[in-house]
């Protein structure tokens, strides 16, 4: 397999298979891990960091099912593979964005992906579609017993897993569920919902994680601390709150159901317009269009339209997707143009959203 390869495929948690996956886009767990006999990634030397990769590079092609990983050294990339690899949620922005010697192995299936040399040195993350967060922790747990049984991981009796920033030493687990909440969004509810999660050491980024801002109504929550918890009391705090968020947002669709049928349908129709029609488009208006159409799918406002390929187009239509999908650079204005044209063609002979129903 190769990195163009991925530009025809899609990954195990875009396929709307899992539980609970009209609201619940995707569950991840991410392991922060260190090497015993090396220093942080930020306090290493070339030198460090060029034998770190070498160690961990042959403890992952040692792992099961390794023959089916994509290895691929990220400071050899361009920029545009870089953010393509952002894009599909398979390193982070500061992976992408840093220097000096750094890689990820990639599964086929892009179920789970392997970061070295981040802001640790083995940053493991597993995804997997819909609310299948104890699904999600089996898999990722045995890709870490694998590796540690080939390398020193660096470990405190009291402390546990000693990692480069604080709040993630301990387990070094960061559990999250990517949630789509339009309703919360239209009725005004999601900030009175954030502040809840924020009480008890929830945290709320967007789409892309820490610094990134909520892009068509997708946001993640997260535990915040790791010290003193154990990896199941992580995973059970989170899966015991998403099932609220869940039902506050089946409510606030109920709501826009029942109290404005005619202006939730005018919307979904017009998002569904615009995308169908659209001559230029940006990523940012195409993010809250397909938005609101997904709920309309969701809704039954829709039929003969797939949450998979709506889950694809969020994906594809996002800038290095664009240029990858094209073999070529664009500039914004060309890229608006491309997206226009993307969307047409996977949206083309659509039926129109069905009215709503009368009382």
């Amino acid at each position: 397999m190769e990195l163009n390869d991925l530009t025809q495929n899609q990954g195990q948690w875009l396929r709307g298979s899992g539980p609970q996956s009209d609201i619940v886009m995707s569950s991840r767990i991410r392991l922060a891990r260190n090497l015993a006999d090396f220093p942080f990634v930020g306090q290493a030397s070339d030198v460090d960091r060029q034998r770190i990769e070498e160690v961990l590079k042959g403890a992952v092609q040692g792992i099961e099912d390794a023959s089916r990983l994509l290895y691929i050294e990220v400071d050899d990339l361009a920029g545009v593979d870089r953010q393509f690899l952002v894009e599909r949620h398979l390193i982070s922005r500061e992976h992408a964005e840093s220097e000096g010697v750094r890689a990820v192995a990639i599964d086929g299936g892009e179920s789970f992906s392997i970061m070295i040399n981040e802001e640790d040195h083995l940053r493991i993350q597993v995804m997997r579609s819909g609310l299948s967060l104890d699904e999600t922790w089996e898999e990722i747990n045995r890709i870490d017993d694998s590796l540690e049984s080939k390398v020193t991981y660096a470990f405190h009796d009291k402390y546990g897993y000693l990692t480069a920033c604080p709040t993630n030493v301990g387990t070094g687990m960061r559990v999250s569920v990517m949630l789509h909440l339009p309703a919360l969004v239209l009725t005004r509810q999601i900030e009175k919902v954030f502040r809840s999660l924020q009480k008890i050491s929830l945290a709320v980024r967007g789409l892309y994680g820490e610094g990134s801002q909520a892009m068509g109504d997708f946001y993640q929550i997260s535990n915040q601390i790791t010290l003193g918890r154990s990896e199941q009391d992580l995973i059970k705090q989170v899966h015991d709150i998403v099932p609220v968020i869940i039902d506050y947002e089946r409510q606030a669709r109920d709501f826009l159901i029942k109290e404005s049928p005619e202006n939730l349908h005018d919307r979904v129709s017009r998002a569904y317009g615009i995308l169908r029609t659209a001559q230029t488009i940006s990523s940012e208006e195409t993010m809250l269009l397909l938005s609101s159409v997904r709920m309309g799918v969701n809704l039954g406002l829709i039929h003969d339209l797939e949450i998979p390929l709506l889950n694809d187009l969020f994906l594809k239509t996002q800038p290095a997707h664009l240029q990858k999908l094209t073999g070529a650079e664009l500039d914004s204005s060309d890229r608006n143009i491309e997206r226009a044209r993307y969307l047409r063609s996977h949206l083309h002979g659509q039926n129109e959203p069905n009215g709503p129903e009368k009382n």
